[in-house]
């Protein structure tokens, strides 16, 4: 009897760790560039909810999510001193707003099978901006996902499914920078059209392919698909080749068929087509305790540069831009496990803005906050050096800080996310300021999470002489940014939905 319960023991063990090793997915230690899981985080099986009564129902993904932000930003380098949003021809400071955010997701998986099919709803609103809203802010309630697919199980060898999903759909990919749904921002990134997956992340491999056409947020009507803008690729994720170490060989392009003689100036839009393979390759050096992150993008093809307002023309210029990102982190043996890691970010800029080439990055759909929290940079025309602390001093309470640097990458070009700014003859410098920021994150109970962060950046020389001599320019006072955020979860999943 001694031998058969050992032998029994011996084979469930056997069997837990073959499961185990068919499991090949290692999560990214970078800061902010682990992508969402789908289904989303806050979403989870009805079966292991609080409610006893639904333990069989094992088919059905339920999610119910809230949040509410209080934001306070003084001399914010997003918004101009004059004209638009302005008021009185000046820069109403500080502003206050409160950002408020509502998802519900049901997702219908395995008792269909191969027929699975999700919905999900957002509610996105502002209150108490000294501006105008934006659908950034403002997205009224909207189908942010609504997809039907066919998921085969098994179809490529054991534990390797293939599926197709057509419809409605958010995606992430590689480190977010290019491909992200911005969890952050109070509205989401979505697309419609298809994607075809070989395998999935467990795999030893797997390839994410797509082609989708971006969707334009409505503020308050119904979302509407540019049929103008096709994008797609592919992602292939090798996994097997190291215990410690992805691969992730990839193709990005962008097809935009442009309407340069619209006259209605939010729609007139250039002709592009826009080629970007890139090879990321992240993961553990062995069992030092370091890690890395690194992304590599080379991108080329057509874009084109619309003429002055009110004119119906465009110059096709050749796209020729490049793209890199390192992370290196250490993680300490220590209670409170903290990260140490410094970054360095680089994405190419125009050259001459007179030439019939066009050097400045194409960010695609990324997610903006591993550059900044103020929200000021993207992956375009930027040099930025990064130093980062990240630890866990109590039970569900993380706390990380940071210290960047920002230049422009050519002196001519524009720091495009501060309005454009710009000196076409290169004399006032490269250095754009550097930023100071704090978070705090807190999983109060399985239900309930708050967030609090302050970033404080101050302008460099090229920020303060061109705002000096140029109308409408931010100034040249040090910008402040701080926001108080309360997360709140139906089905208590206890899983951090803000990174």
């Amino acid at each position: 009897m001694k031998h058969f319960i050992k032998a029994s023991t011996l084979a469930v063990l056997s069997l837990s760790n073959l499961a185990n090793a068919e499991d090949y997915y290692q999560k990214t230690k970078g800061y902010r560039v682990e992508p969402e899981p789908d289904p989303p985080s806050y979403v989870r099986n009805l079966s292991k909810t609080q409610f006893e009564q639904f333990r069989d129902v094992e088919w059905l993904d339920v999610g119910l999510d809230f949040r509410n932000r209080y934001e306070y930003r003084e001399n914010d380098y997003r918004t101009a001193t004059a004209g638009g949003a302005a008021v009185n021809g000046n820069r109403p400071d500080p502003d206050n707003i409160f950002l408020l955010r509502s998802r519900a997701y049901i997702g219908v998986k395995d008792i269909l099978d191969p027929l699975r099919f999700a919905i999900e709803f957002q509610d996105s609103r502002s209150y108490n901006s000294l501006y105008a809203r934006t659908n950034s802010e403002v997205n009224e309630f909207d189908l942010i996902q609504g997809y039907a697919e066919l998921y085969f199980d098994d179809a490529l060898g054991h534990n390797r499914p293939f599926q197709i999903r057509a419809g409605r759909q958010h995606l992430e990919l590689l480190d977010r920078r290019l491909m992200g749904n911005n969890q952050f921002r109070n509205t989401t990134n979505n697309f419609e059209g298809f994607r075809v997956r070989f395998g999935k992340k467990q795999n030893n491999w797997d390839l994410d392919t797509f082609g989708l056409q971006p969707v334009d947020r409505l503020k308050y009507n119904f979302d509407q698909a540019d049929e103008d803008t096709w994008v797609y690729g592919g992602v292939l994720s090798l996994r097997q080749w190291s215990d410690f170490i992805t691969i992730q060989p990839y193709f990005l392009g962008k097809k935009v068929n442009g309407d340069p003689a619209n006259m209605t100036e939010s729609w007139r839009k250039a002709d592009a087509d826009i080629y970007a393979p890139g090879l990321r390759i992240y993961g553990l050096i062995g069992e030092s305790g370091f890690d890395f992150d690194a992304d590599v993008n080379k991108q080329f093809g057509r874009s084109g540069k619309l003429g002055a307002k009110g004119t119906t023309t465009q110059t096709l210029l050749q796209h020729d831009a490049i793209a890199y990102s390192l992370e290196l982190g250490y993680t300490f043996d220590h209670d409170w496990k903290p990260r140490a890691s410094l970054y360095y970010g680089y994405g190419s800029g125009d050259q001459n803005a007179k030439d019939n080439s066009n050097q400045r990055l194409d960010t695609f759909y990324g997610f903006n906050q591993p550059w900044s929290r103020n929200d000021y940079f993207s992956w375009d025309n930027v040099h930025a050096p990064k130093a980062r602390l990240e630890f866990t001093p109590y039970k569900d309470v993380r706390i990380d800080t940071g210290y960047n640097a920002y230049w422009l990458a050519s002196n001519t070009d524009a720091w495009g996310r501060a309005n454009n700014l710009k000196d076409a003859t290169g004399k006032s410098g490269s250095f754009l300021g550097h930023e100071f920021d704090i978070r705090v994150r807190h999983q109060l109970n399985p239900y309930v999470d708050w967030s609090a962060s302050y970033a404080r950046f101050n302008p460099g020389d090229f920020t303060e002489s061109v705002s000096a001599t140029t109308a409408g320019a931010q100034g040249t006072e040090a910008s402040n940014f701080f926001y108080f955020e309360v997360g709140l979860n139906a089905f208590g999943d206890g899983k951090p939905k803000y990174k």
